[in-house]
């Protein structure tokens, strides 16, 4: 599978096995029980965030491990965000800091 990222005027299309994406649950499950905890979305603090807010928080997670060029970590964002969200076909992520202004791009076949 293929998450395509962009960045500004930049994307990056980050490569996924299936796998991962299915059998990962454990690790996504963790994800989400520290994101249940609150996290702090630029000025914001979130007590529990909603599934798009979760979404966002990993973006930019994955934001920073495309900038720090840690593979290991795109690929396991990229694939939370294709597990969570069906269709999604990528995601344009805010580099300006606002985690919210992050939005997903879903594929509009499947509706």
């Amino acid at each position: 599978m293929i998450l395509n990222v962009v960045v500004d005027e930049n994307t990056f299309p980050v490569e996924v096995d299936d796998e991962i994406v299915s059998d990962a649950g454990e690790f996504f499950d963790k994800l989400d029980a520290d994101m249940s905890k609150g996290w702090q979305m630029a000025r914001d603090w979130v007590d529990n965030p909603n599934q798009e807010q979760r979404c966002q928080v990993v973006a930019d997670r994955l934001l920073t491990a495309l900038e720090t060029e840690n593979r290991n970590l795109t690929v396991m964002m990229a694939a939370y965000l294709l597990n969570r969200v069906p269709g999604i076909k990528g995601v344009r992520v805010a580099s300006n800091g606002e985690i919210q202004e992050t939005e997903l791009i879903m594929d509009v076949s499947q509706f």
